[in-house]
Formats: structure tokens, C-alpha cells, sequence
């Protein structure tokens, strides 16, 4: 049997060993949480600047192109999550600061501001935004900012009307185009847009009396989209329709064989250039006010409002650019320059609910 003076030392060392090793244990693992205390959120905060998200109410090919784009430049991936803008909107306020969303991507002025006013939105501040994006195409206070613009013009069948017999959009009510005018109805934005334009123009009476002419004259019930009122004049259902000139684009350059006849056989005119000008609207983006990942959301409209993008956007999408420095495609340096409308665009939002109510009433459908 060991000798008890013995033992007690030996029992001594043993214990202060696993002390020791306990400790160290412990020290290991303090330095261990701490480091992961550390890295944890600097893996997070990575993960974060590695993404932006998006809630699009503007869906073309060109927008998935360009995000792609933007992703092996930057090393940021866009989420896109597409839906109606009313409906997005909805979702926005519901979500309040738990939002995922990072932009908001429309086309149109009127439903820009309603985010906007809904509060949903932050100033975008950056100088180069400032620069590629001249100050009447971003909101006053850069709530959102212009990503590119399409003008609503009078499209016409070119073996039965000439061009010099077209003027305004007013002209439209005149009896000599009794029959013989098309456009969709009065639940396209588009439409409602155009005559909210007419409103802070000319005042509620004369958008009313414009109106219930248009309605008069309509050779048919208004349906379908911009591109079924082109084929609609090429099958002779009408000689004239209210389009944006970026429908006429595509179609031009579409696929479909029958589609680039249609687009061959109507010509574009710019109404009002001696008047008002033509009515333009905007396709925009907001930031996001409970954006997470607002940095990235900047970098991504500071990119899309550049010439490069600029120049995708109207080469792919035959839309009007927002930055002057963008190379616009042949078909639309033939169309030539016209003169626009000078309004607020926010104030399309403001006389939305007008305008759907004079379409009502004047029996647009």
C-alpha cells in the first residue's frame, strides 16, 4: 500500500494538472466564442452585402440580362421577386420593417408616388444617380429615380391614313375618325395615365369632354393589350390606336413572323408637338425604407441608370433611356426627336382616382 506522505502530493499534482487543463479547456473555449463571436457577424454582414432584393412590377428580358450582368461585376446577387404593383405594394405594407425587399420596380409615374406617399420609400443619395438621371426624371426628393421612359402615341394604319392627317390627341374625338379608333380599356394604367396627364393639363372638364369623344369614336369595345390594338388596324378593325411606341419595337423585332407584319404595317406619330407635347411615362425604382442591404440597392440603380445599361435597355426593350449618354438602336433614332410633356410625373398618382372616375362615366370600358 503507497505511504499516505506520498499519496497526498501525488493527489496534489493530479488535481492542479486537471485544473490546468480545465482551465486551458476553458480559455480555449472562451477564445473560441469570442473568434465566432467575431467572424459570425462578419460572415453574416459578407452574406448581406452579397445580395440586393428586388419587388418588380417590371418583368422584360432585358431587366433578368441585366441583373446578371450586375451580379459578375459585383459579386452581388439580385432576388427578384415579380408581381402586379398594387400588389406589391400591399405586400410592403404588410411586411413593414421585417421587408425583405430592397427596391421597388414599377412603370409608371402615378404608381411611384403612391409608394411613396404609402411611406414605403427612402432618398436615394448618390452622385452618380444624380449624374445619369437628369432631375425631371427622379423624384424631387430621389424617392424614386427614372430607369427609362415610353411615350403614348397614335399609331396608324399606313395604307389608309396619311400622317399629315393627324395632329393631336384631341383630333382623336373628331368626327372624321367616327369608327375607326382603338385602344384597351380604361383598366390599363397606361390609360389611365395618359388621361391623368390630360387633367393637370387641361383641367377635369376638358379631359371629360375628351374622353366621352374618344369613347364615341371607338371602333370597337376596348380590349386586350397595346400589340392586339396593332393587329386589330392591320386587320382593318380600325385605322388608329393609342399605343406606347415600345410595343411597336418588339414587334418589329419579334420572333413571330406575323408580328413583325403587323409592325411593318403601322407607322408611329407624336401627337400635341405643337401644343402640350406627347404624353410620357416613366418606368422607375424606389429605395426601399426598411432596406436591408441598402448599399447594394444604390450600386444596383447607380448600374441600371449607366450608359452601358441604358444602351441594353433601349436596344432590347426599345424604350426611351434616362441617361443621354446611352447609344440608342436605329428604330428609334428613325422615329426622330419629338417634343414631351412637361408635367409632374407624381402627379399621375394624384389623379388617378379622377380619371377612373371620368372613364366610368363617359362609358369607357
Amino acid at each position: 500500500m503507497m505511504n499516505r506522505k506520498f499519496l497526498a502530493p501525488l493527489l496534489t499534482g493530479i488535481m492542479a494538472v486537471g485544473l490546468l487543463a480545465g482551465c486551458g479547456a476553458n480559455n480555449a473555449k472562451d477564445a473560441s466564442s469570442t473568434n465566432s463571436g467575431e467572424s459570425q457577424p462578419t460572415a453574416t454582414a459578407q452574406a448581406a452585402e452579397q445580395e440586393v432584393n428586388v419587388y418588380s412590377a417590371r418583368s422584360y428580358d432585358v431587366d433578368a440580362l441585366l441583373y446578371e450582368k450586375f451580379t459578375t461585376e459585383t459579386g452581388i446577387k439580385v432576388n427578384v421577386i415579380d408581381g402586379k404593383a398594387e400588389e406589391l405594394i400591399e405586400r410592403l405594407k404588410r411586411e413593414g420593417e421585417s421587408t425583405p425587399a430592397d427596391l421597388f420596380l414599377t412603370v409608371d409615374g402615378g404608381v411611384l408616388n403612391n409608394a411613396k406617399q404609402a411611406g414605403l420609400l427612402q432618398p436615394a443619395a448618390s452622385e452618380i444617380i444624380d449624374h445619369n438621371v437628369p432631375k425631371e426624371l427622379r423624384d424631387p426628393d430621389n424617392q424614386w429615380i427614372g430607369l427609362s421612359t415610353r411615350a403614348r402615341v397614335i399609331v396608324y394604319s399606313k395604307d389608309r391614313v396619311k400622317p399629315e392627317q393627324l395632329s393631336t390627341y384631341e383630333d382623336l374625338t373628331s368626327p372624321a375618325w367616327k369608327g375607326k379608333v382603338l385602344v384597351r380599356p380604361s383598366s390599363s394604367l397606361y390609360n389611365q395615365s395618359l388621361l391623368s396627364s390630360f387633367i393637370e393639363l387641361n383641367g377635369e372638364a376638358k379631359a371629360e369632354e375628351w374622353s366621352k369623344g374618344l369613347v364615341a369614336n371607338l371602333a370597337r369595345t376596348p380590349e386586350g393589350n397595346d400589340r392586339d390594338q396593332a393587329k386589330a388596324i392591320a386587320a382593318g378593325v380600325g385605322d388608329l390606336a393609342i399605343m406606347n411606341t415600345y410595343y411597336v419595337g418588339l414587334m418589329l423585332n419579334s420572333d413571330d413572323p406575323e408580328e413583325v407584319k403587323v409592325g411593318q404595317s403601322i407607322g408611329i406619330f407624336f401627337p400635341n408637338q405643337d401644343t402640350t407635347g406627347t404624353h410620357v411615362n416613366i418606368s422607375g425604382v424606389g429605395l426601399i425604407k426598411n432596406s436591408k442591404n441598402t448599399k447594394n440597392a444604390v450600386k444596383l440603380i447607380e448600374f441600371l441608370t449607366g450608359a452601358e445599361a441604358q444602351t441594353m435597355i433601349t436596344n432590347e426593350n426599345y424604350e426611351f433611356p434616362v441617361n443621354a449618354e446611352a447609344e440608342l438602336p436605329e428604330l428609334l433614332k428613325s422615329w426622330g426627336t419629338f417634343k414631351a410633356q412637361q408635367i409632374d410625373f407624381n402627379k399621375l398618382g394624384v389623379y388617378n382616382a379622377k380619371a377612373i372616375e371620368i372613364m366610368n362615366k363617359t362609358g369607357w370600358k
